[in-house]
């Protein structure tokens, strides 16, 4: 630190971690001495480190993603201090799997937000003390199944536990030709009319606007131009926003994290409700909004002089060494149960010839370092990484600090996503920097 009132914050992607990690040396030690020498340090913790404990939940976000506690230990070893919570696997093992994830972080001091026993413990922030000052971290997640998501608690009911849900509206527009058709194919396999009779059974409603139709679990609008637009949830947005400015006046940094799957016409393209939930975070007094889910990098924001990171990818990537799978995930991938978990994840990327073994993006990222003086942003560093694509499953998935022409491709990469949002990186020797401020 340069000063009292200086500090820097290091902020992670998603971390699937299964294994220890803090172990090793070379461009692993490199990058993880990174995160211990910062001042601060984020992940988003994509993993369900409980012990498997708990019952397996029947939708999984795409796997049964827990670990054995000791990973969580790893993660503090590496020096992480902030976790969010608030993903589409933070109840893969149900409700009972989710209270004994609260457990084993409340036992062990770990700060982190994003889930809890209601909605109002799961939306609060949770507050890291530092001698620079207090960093406020809100965790949540617009990608999960129906019914993991917390709800209210009554004065004569208690809430259910879950994540911290920040909910969008999707609505697909069509041209007027493929509404009428649309319409008729409703009515004549009896869709429309099952609609119908559940709102006069009162287990319905009808749209909130008349100029949506209603079809299936899908909500559709004339337009000449045929295309998809979401929106945040007003509700949740306010909710969130609630506790952004109650954050503000407690904290000296405050950091809102969303676990986000969502793209719009490709996956290194947020959502439409995305930028509109990250504006309205700053607007309501964050000063970094960080943002995971996807499994690889997109572009960075810089709204009113504070970072916007649409995604940070991969920071661990061990969800090929989940240790045991339940037989919903067998099911899932069509495997006998007769296999084991390796050969499981195996069969499922046709031993690395599809999914996240057979594309390079998944296994490149970044560490973006924050730099503080007297509660103001001043610069953003960039510290490429590669997760060690090529190398067996046992080997690749830990972050190691990136060097030379590969450092020099993630930049660059990095940069292109960058363009849209206006943002340029100026990118030597290894590394690239964001000024933001003075």
């Amino acid at each position: 630190m340069s000063s009292e009132t200086a500090f820097s914050l290091a902020l992670t992607g998603d971390s699937m971690i299964t294994r220890r990690a803090s172990v090793y040396g070379g461009q692993i030690g490199k990058i993880l001495k990174i995160i211990k020498d910062a001042d601060v340090a984020f992940t988003n913790l994509e993993i369900v480190p409980n012990d498997f404990q708990g019952y397996p939940a029947k939708e999984s976000g795409g796997s049964h993603l827990a670990a054995h506690s000791y990973v969580l230990d790893d993660l503090l070893e590496i020096g992480f201090d902030l976790f969010a919570t608030a993903t589409n696997h933070s109840l893969n093992y149900s409700i009972p799997g989710l209270l004994a994830l609260i457990d084993i972080l409340n036992q062990r001091g770990a700060t982190f937000a994003g889930i809890g026993r209601n909605l109002a413990e799961a939306r609060m922030p949770a507050y890291f003390d530092h001698p620079a000052g207090t960093i406020a971290l809100l965790s949540c997640a617009s990608s999960f199944a129906k019914g993991q998501e917390a709800s209210e608690q009554r004065t004569d009911m208690l809430g259910r536990p879950g994540l911290n849900p920040m909910r969008f509206d999707r609505i697909f527009e069509i041209t007027p030709e493929q509404m009428a058709t649309l319409k008729e194919i409703a009515e004549e396999i009896e869709v429309e009319r099952t609609r119908r009779e559940t709102i006069q059974l009162g287990f319905g409603f009808p749209p909130d606007s008349p100029d949506i139709f209603p079809f299936l679990d899908a909500s559709f609008r004339e337009s000449n131009t045929p295309g998809v637009h979401t929106s945040p949830k007003a509700k949740d947005l306010d909710g969130i926003s609630q506790w952004v400015r109650e954050a503000r006046v407690r904290a000296d940094t405050v950091l809102v994290s969303l676990h986000a799957h969502e793209q719009w016409h490709n996956n290194e393209e947020p959502a439409e409700f995305i930028p509109s939930f990250a504006h309205r975070m700053i607007d309501e007094g964050a000063d970094v909004v960080v943002m995971h889910g996807p499994h690889l990098l997109r572009g960075i924001e810089i709204y009113r002089g504070k970072p916007i990171f649409y995604s940070l990818g991969n920071f661990f990537a061990q969800n090929e060494l989940v240790y045991q799978l339940p037989s919903d995930s067998y099911d899932t991938f069509r495997i006998d149960y007769s296999a084991t978990p390796g050969e499981v994840y195996s069969t499922r990327s046709q031993h690395d010839r599809k999914g996240f073994p057979s594309d390079h993006r998944y296994w490149e990222t970044i560490v973006p370092l924050c730099h503080f003086d007297q509660n103001q942003l001043v610069r953003v560093e960039i510290v490429p990484v590669s997760l060690g694509l090529g190398q067996p499953s046992h080997r690749r998935g830990r972050p190691r600090l990136a060097e030379g022409d590969e450092a020099t491709a993630i930049l660059e990469r990095l940069a292109k996503l960058c363009e849209p949002y206006g943002t340029r990186l100026d990118i030597r020797d290894g590394r690239a920097n964001i000024a933001v401020g003075a």
